[in-house]
């Protein structure tokens, strides 16, 4: 656990874990509510809730509840200091074996990562110039983005003042944000009278500058669970995160499938720059520089400029069972940085599981979102299918 030191610094400390006080099984009576509801409620109300820093800042929540997708519910509520999404998600699936060998961890995909060593000459000093000069846009992007230039007011931008799969996922995002905030502002518009407004809905997505803080994994990966978790292993356990500014161009297109060439053509530039090792290091060093405090006020500052946050965990390709429970679906998320809106995408065996943290104050019909970014996956997909059977 973390603690402060004389000099109030805080330092992380071994300490004798009671596994009493971190379980959690509350008395649940549901009568004729929900289970779905209360569940998404009950994991809100966690979310207001600050841990215990007397203790190991960890809790495991044991719901005798059965709801539409599992018969009862196991929720980790962990501080972002233990670990960042991928260390975390890694743990879990290390207390996990495979429903069909109870002996073996999970598989998991492994991650092919662009190498320069496989290029020619001249391929590689093209690389080389391009990672530069990519580099540089971005640093310089995320130079004026912490100075001054923020993102679109719109109505999933909140007030705080007061690979492969993954551009696929963020062409579902930009497909679905492009028709949520076409009927947000097309409600807006009818209350308004059309007569008012000189500019339809359509047009005014054109003019939304919206950024994703696309969170990234620096460290390499190898999908093998028994590996990372061997004595001497070189895998990095902890926080080990940078992130890229990532423009969604927001527009309603009559081919689902453009979305995906205007996000793949961001995703090629963007893997040609080392943005996200840069965010990494420079708040390593702010850090230390600054301290805790500081630091983090300036990164808060950063992605409070931009709209939102995007992740996405892969996890085990096939059923894993928790001591003898099968595992019927994974919902990972994160709270308390200051964005409105945070998607998460997490795979487990043949499905995705979509998980949506949202500011209510600022996104009022998160439900609504949910069943945009589901229709504008199901019509990607059926593109996808329809252009396949005509080749």
């Amino acid at each position: 656990m973390k603690v402060n030191d004389n000099s109030q610094e805080q330092k992380w400390v071994r300490t004798k874990v009671v596994a009493e006080d971190h379980v959690i099984i509350p008395k649940i009576e549901l009568e004729n509510a929900n289970a779905d509801a209360f569940l998404e409620s009950y994991v809100s109300d966690l979310t207001t809730i600050p841990l215990d820093t007397s203790k190991p800042l960890w809790e495991v929540h044991l719901l005798d509840l059965k709801t539409s997708d599992a018969q009862n519910v196991v929720v980790l509520k962990i501080h972002h200091s233990v670990g960042d999404g991928m260390s975390l998600m890694s743990l879990v699936h290390a207390c996990t074996r495979k429903t069909s060998n109870h002996e073996e961890l999970p598989s998991l995909p492994n991650e092919n990562r662009l190498s320069s060593k496989s290029m020619a000459g001249y391929s590689r000093l093209i690389w080389m110039v391009m990672l530069v000069w990519n580099t540089l846009c971005d640093a310089l992007k995320f130079i004026a983005t912490t100075m001054f230039l923020k993102d679109t007011d719109t109505p999933i931008k909140g007030d705080f003042r007061l690979n492969r799969q993954r551009y696929v996922l963020l062409g579902v995002a930009q497909a679905a944000l492009s028709e949520y905030l076409e009927r947000r502002y097309g409600e807006k518009e009818k209350k308004a009278g059309e007569h008012e407004s000189k500019r339809n809905s359509s047009n005014m997505l054109k003019e939304i500058r919206l950024r994703a803080c696309l969170l990234v994994n620096i460290r390499p990966t190898t999908g093998d669970l028994a590996n990372m978790m061997a004595k001497g292993s070189k895998c990095k356990w902890g926080n080990w995160i940078g992130y890229m500014l990532f423009p969604l161009s927001l527009a309603l297109h009559d081919d689902p499938l453009e979305h995906l060439r205007r996000v793949k053509s961001i995703i090629h530039r963007k893997k040609n720059s080392l943005q996200a090792l840069l965010t990494f290091t420079s708040t390593k060093i702010l850090i230390k520089m600054l301290g805790v405090v500081r630091a983090a006020s300036l990164t808060s500052r950063t992605i409070s400029n931009t709209t939102m946050s995007f992740s996405n965990l892969v996890g085990p390709t096939e059923e894993v069972s928790l001591y003898g429970h099968p595992i019927t679906y994974i919902a990972p998320s994160a709270y308390g940085h200051p964005h409105a809106l945070t998607m998460h995408f997490q795979s487990y065996m043949n499905k995705m599981t979509i998980s949506l943290t949202v500011d209510p104050t600022a996104i009022c019909d998160p439900h609504q979102l949910c069943d945009d970014l589901e229709e504008s996956l199901r019509s990607i997909k059926a593109a996808v299918q329809e252009r396949n059977a005509t080749q």
